[in-house]
């Protein structure tokens, strides 16, 4: 006879009933919300078109080119200063005024020193009339020939005596050295300037070089002669032009960069030597390169792209005309010129290409087209001030 206790179901049978129906129960209540997820995301609007600007890539003339930054220094530059110590009686010079080479700028009292050169000169003469009767007497055997030189040697030391005060008394004038132009002079007269006093500086400027510094592993591409352009904050509006005139025959070992000068006419005495310049020197023969702004391109560590547009194709459910997709696509650049980039592989000329609103792209995402607002794509262009 089978007992109550043998009729019950075992703990271990009623527990996995228990997990079966929990498990079936969550089965249920996730498909519920699958399903709703799937309602949800079926029911939410499409995105729209994005909205871009675009460009067709075109060939233009390129002239292939180093850019670089430099500073303008004078042909010829100094900052006068005396030689001696001396009171100011003269000032024969204007702030700013341009002085020829040889041009008496600042005098220092000088009156003992030119007293004391006439009495050397009337000691010279002197001596000078001294000789002209020991030669007479030397002809007529008057006078040895040791009387002779020795008046000859006392002439010729009256003469050094009067050289050297003559120079005693150049060193009380300040000559300007060069043609140029003088700057702001302090001084007036009844100063006294002690010796090595710096009175003024005098610049020549025209023309002007200016100095600027290239990679060791550019050299190849210069050469003495090669037209020079260059770009000032100070007038953003014009282009100086120049010519490169010498290479610095040794690289810097510290920075393996090469000093290279440039000059650059200044007839009108617009630039100043110290000025900060941007330079542009064209290296090679002019060729054809397609080109695109660089605000096209999308650069990232493996690789340019760029988003080329795809013509619309086909209708949407409501017949109306599918809008144009874009499809990324890898290019490789060349160089810079302004704010544009060559393009070397990749594209081909006419294709049209993304220039504005790259970021909200991805593969194969529609697109509308505006371009009343275009990026930037000159050649040269010019800084605007905000």
């Amino acid at each position: 006879m089978t007992s109550r206790a043998d009729k019950k179901p075992s703990t271990a049978k009623r527990m996995i009933w228990v997990i079966l129906g929990t498990l079936a129960l969550i089965a249920v209540i996730v498909g519920a919300k699958v399903l709703l997820v799937v309602r949800m995301i079926h029911s939410m609007p499409k995105p729209g078109p994005v909205t871009v600007s675009t460009v067709k890539a075109a060939e233009q003339d390129w002239q292939p080119s180093l850019n670089a930054v430099g500073s303008l220094r004078a042909a010829n530059g100094a900052d006068l200063a005396t030689e001696v110590a001396g009171l100011v009686t003269d000032v024969h010079l204007k702030s700013g005024q341009d002085v020829k080479k040889g041009q008496l700028l600042v005098q220092l009292r000088d009156g003992d020193e030119v007293a004391q050169l006439q009495q050397l000169q009337a000691n010279a003469q002197l001596a000078k009339l001294t000789l002209e009767r020991a030669r007479k007497q030397l002809a007529a055997q008057a006078i040895s020939q040791a009387d002779f030189d020795t008046a000859q040697a006392d002439y010729k030391a009256r003469l050094a005596a009067v050289a050297q005060q003559q120079v005693v008394i150049a060193k009380k004038q300040l000559h300007a050295p060069f043609d140029g132009r003088a700057g702001i002079i302090t001084i007036s007269p009844g100063d006294y300037l002690a010796a090595g006093t710096q009175v003024v500086t005098v610049q020549q400027l025209d023309p002007l070089f200016v100095d600027f510094n290239v990679p060791q592993g550019e050299l190849a591409r210069l050469k003495v002669g090669q037209a020079v352009r260059l770009h000032l904050d100070a007038w953003p509006d014009r282009t100086f032009s120049g010519r490169l005139s010498a290479i610095n025959p040794k690289v810097d070992t510290s920075t393996r960069n090469v000093q290279v000068e440039a000059t650059v006419p200044n007839h009108d005495k617009t630039l100043t030597p110290g000025m900060f310049a941007k330079l542009t020197v064209d290296v090679g023969q002019q060729r054809r390169q397609l080109t695109l702004p660089q605000a096209a391109i999308v650069y990232n560590p493996y690789g340019d792209t760029v988003y080329v547009v795809q013509p619309a194709k086909g209708k949407d459910e409501q017949g109306k005309p599918n809008a144009p997709t874009v499809k990324q696509a890898f290019v490789t650049t060349g160089d810079t010129r302004g704010d544009q980039v060559a393009i070397l592989k990749g594209i081909s000329a006419g294709t049209e290409v993304v220039t504005s609103g790259q970021m909200k792209l991805k593969n194969d995402a529609t697109i509308t087209v505006d371009n009343s607002v275009q990026p930037a794509d000159s050649a040269q262009p010019t800084p605007q001030e905000q």
